[in-house]
């Protein structure tokens, strides 16, 4: 599908400010101001796709400016290193960080949420944990189900109904390929499962996936703002990532560069950070919506040809819109190809694989408004493919239908940056008839002859 700057602003999907910010999301998948307006404003910046009117002005800037304004202080990184500190990340060598048990003041009602984790790195399960498992969730904060407690993410609701386990691996911050990789990790381990479950969650999923550094997109500032009092927050450091070989359209995987603890350290030395990344094609992009004037053109245009992006680079401004539509498409094709390495990951080790589509507040009301999808190209993929999904967004779609609310009021029955406890209700019963369908046998909830009381005569 061709994707042209000017369409992409039309349909809502680009606009700049909101675009620019959608990687200031913490690894929470919140930002990290306190308030529970900010909470609310969070998945509009991630989502990408409020409307504007116009794009907001460039100011002229440089590559070196823009990474300056976003390079870790010495002491982030000393702090996140070390154990003795209540982190909410712990350094890993392959996937930039996993998480720690944590108790936030972020949940419905100022209510703290309780996070937990066994020693297999799974959120601690709650129902039927003495059960076998047969079933495994991937994917970023809406997978993990930040912002409530442990017995009340979709994963546990999903499995008091079905009458059996399911271990939720969602780690908060990561993209779709950081989370496929987390998956090859887990399968080859003795917490493997039968049928794994890939949450690809809104537009941020699809861009961290590219990101080798997403720090580079979230931004030193916000990450060093409190996050409802808990100051520890130091993740989105460089990780495995995925690129596109622009001749054959093939994945390029990428290792993480930065795969030992003491060369975190360099990413504090702005002349470092500078030599390394200056030709990153993201932080060209990133640079490029920012304003630098001396960001690749050749290379620009080179990519926008690859992906069929009308390219623009005629002033400041139409370069950063360029650069916009660049990134957005080129995350997407990333996407569909991660996916397919998931699908082929499973066939290949007699596992089955389902595809969940996950959404934030701001793309849910839109939807619910009548307004274009950013994704339609990755709905189009999986039906030609004729892979397993459930796409959420049609989900709440039909549901908004039920209410006699706008779309803006219909969303805070579920979010509260993430999912609520209710918004876990809903995600958990909207995919409920494809997980139960998927199974085999059927859970006990739904397996004929199940039943242990004698009938009534």
């Amino acid at each position: 599908m061709t994707i042209t700057s000017k369409s992409l602003w039309l349909s809502g999907v680009l606009s700049r400010r909101n675009i620019l910010r959608l990687g200031t999301a913490c690894a929470f998948g919140l930002p990290g101001e306190a308030s529970a307006q900010s909470q609310s404003n969070w998945s509009s910046r991630a989502a990408g796709t409020e409307l504007e009117a116009k794009p907001a002005p460039v100011e002229p800037t440089t590559i070196r400016e823009f990474l300056a304004a976003r390079i870790p202080t010495r002491q982030g990184v000393e702090i996140f290193l070390d154990p003795s500190q209540p982190n909410w990340a712990q350094f890993d060598p392959e996937l930039g960080y996993t998480l720690r048990g944590n108790v936030i003041k972020d949940g419905v009602d100022g209510s703290r949420s309780i996070t937990s984790y066994e020693k297999t790195g799974e959120r601690t399960k709650v129902n039927y944990a003495h059960k076998p498992c047969r079933i495994s969730a991937y994917g970023d904060s809406f997978t993990l189900s930040q912002q409530v407690s442990d017995g009340e993410t979709w994963e546990e609701v999903l499995a008091a109904h079905l009458g059996e386990p399911i271990r939720n691996f969602g780690i908060g911050g990561y993209g779709t390929y950081q989370a496929y990789r987390r998956m090859l990790r887990q399968e080859a381990s003795s917490s493997a499962s039968k049928y794994l479950i890939l949450n690809v969650w809104d537009l941020d999923d699809y861009l961290r996936s590219i990101d080798s550094w997403r720090w580079l997109r979230m931004g030193q500032r916000e990450l060093s703002r409190p996050y409802h009092g808990h100051r520890y927050t130091f993740h989105g450091n460089p990780w495995v990532h995925a690129r596109l070989d622009l001749n054959t359209g093939a994945l390029v995987e990428k290792p993480n560069l930065f795969a030992t603890k003491d060369s975190l350290y360099q990413l504090a030395d702005l002349d470092f950070v500078y030599r390394h990344f200056k030709d990153d094609l993201v932080v060209q992009l990133l640079a490029a919506r920012e304003g630098a004037t001396d960001v690749d053109r050749d290379m620009l245009e080179k990519v926008a040809k690859a992906l069929g992006v009308n390219a623009d680079i005629s002033s400041v401004e139409a370069t950063s819109q360029t650069a916009q539509a660049i990134h957005i498409e080129y995350g997407l094709r990333v996407g569909t190809k991660v996916i397919e390495k998931a699908r082929d990951f499973a066939r290949d080790q007699g596992k089955q694989l389902l595809i969940l589509l996950s959404f934030g507040r701001t793309a849910v009301a839109h939807a619910c408004a009548g307004r274009p999808r950013f994704d339609q190209s990755v709905l189009d993929f999986l039906k030609k493919e004729n892979l397993l999904f459930v796409d959420t967004l049609e989900k709440h779609q039909a549901d908004f239908k039920m209410f006699n609310l706008s779309p803006d009021e219909y969303v805070k029955l579920y979010y509260v940056g993430h999912y609520n406890p209710r918004g876990n209700l809903f995600f958990a019963f909207a995919i409920k008839d494809a997980v139960v369908n998927w199974l085999d046998p059927k859970p006990v909830a739904y397996r004929q002859g199940s039943e242990t009381i004698p009938a009534v005569s």
